[in-house]
């Protein structure tokens, strides 16, 4: 068996216990088991439990940014603060890892959420400075609001996303029936928040007077497509700053 279909089997087997079991409950004994390899063998790929289950977080973590980078690149649209966070959204519905994650389940995690933070300190204040560029580019493309403070707009949308996150532990009896319903709800709360309607997008009439808070844009396809070409690479970034940290989590 090649070392990286072995280690993507053991991955495999260490989530599927920590979403059965709990962090507590899961040893790495049960791991090589149920990924029919000796426990030597996992001890050859990582160091400790706590490494191999922190892979498994990001692992999560990394499939939901692949994912958004393809969303991007399939359309230009999402890298709107609506579309981007619906997708994430849709991609914390479907992968358990990252509900236990984002709604810090210790049932699950136990201390790894706390780990985690400590593990990955240095990807996440990577990621917090390629959120806040992310926030620039669209602001200087006319795609999001300019009247209220770019740090404020930043807070305003990770509250608002992780209050929705949160809202499917705390508020199961009452949350909408369908997960597209609730993906429409987040990513309408956002865009009335936080862009500018494409209506601003327009091209002004010979000789009238030129609105100073529209967008220079013609269109906002446009501005879209051109933040999209700034906003990919960012994101490119963080992927492969999580591919290393994966190498880095793995004995050398």
């Amino acid at each position: 068996m090649e070392r990286a279909e072995r280690g993507e089997r053991i991955l495999q087997a260490a989530g599927e216990l920590l979403l059965a079991w709990g962090y507590r409950r899961v040893t790495i004994d049960e791991i090589a088991r149920r990924a029919k390899v000796g426990k030597g063998t996992v001890y050859l790929h990582w160091k400790t439990k706590d490494s191999l289950l922190l892979a498994v977080v990001l692992q999560a973590k990394m499939r939901s940014l692949q994912q958004q980078l393809g969303r991007m690149r399939a359309d230009a649209r999402a890298v709107l603060p609506s579309q981007m966070m619906r997708g994430y959204y849709q991609d914390f519905l479907e992968e358990p890892v990252l509900r236990a994650l984002y709604t810090d389940d210790v049932d699950i995690l136990g201390r790894l959420n706390d780990a985690a933070k400590k593990e990955f300190a240095e990807i996440l204040a990577f990621n917090d400075q390629v959120l806040v560029r992310y926030l620039e580019v669209l602001r200087a493309h006319g795609l999001l609001r300019t009247d209220i403070d770019l740090w404020h707009q930043q807070y305003m949308l990770l509250a608002t996303t992780g209050g929705f996150f949160m809202a499917e532990a705390m508020l199961y009896d009452r949350v909408p029936d369908t997960p597209e319903v609730r993906g429409e709800l987040l990513a309408t709360t956002i865009r009335n928040t936080l862009e500018i309607p494409p209506a601003a997008f327009r091209t002004p009439d010979v000789g009238a007077a030129a609105d100073v808070d529209a967008p220079r844009c013609a269109t906002a396809d446009e501005a879209m497509a051109a933040a999209a070409r700034e906003i990919i690479p960012l994101y490119e970034q963080v992927v492969e700053r999580s591919v290393q940290e994966m190498r880095r989590q793995l004995r050398d």
